[in-house]
């Protein structure tokens, strides 16, 4: 089970975009993820009209490593750690743990 899932609301803890909130769009690999509105770059792209791709410079996000995000917690407006626990039913859970509160039910 993965700590931080796609659709998790993180805040960036390194880096240049230091402090960012943003929504995790997409896992690549094990160990990275792409932040929407963080880690953006300019790549300058070729035109290619078979596919219908005009040319120029676009912006696009590029994956930061798992290590430097952490889950957003509303409650205290920081970023917090993660664990996983398991429940009474046998259910594993992830919750906060500043303060316990599960974050997917």
């Amino acid at each position: 089970m993965r700590k931080i899932k796609k659709g998790d609301d993180v805040i960036v803890l390194s880096g240049r975009d230091r402090g960012k909130r943003g929504t995790v769009l997409k896992i690549v690999g094990d160990e990275h993820l792409l932040v929407e509105g963080a880690n953006r770059v300019k790549k300058h792209q070729r035109p290619n009209p078979m596919k219908g791709v005009t040319g120029g410079i676009i912006d696009k996000e590029m994956p930061l490593h798992v290590s430097k995000v952490a889950v957003f917690n509303p409650g205290t407006k920081k970023g917090d750690r993660i664990g996983i626990k398991v429940l009474e039913d046998g259910r594993r859970v992830r919750y906060v743990k500043s303060n316990g509160e599960v974050v997917d039910v």
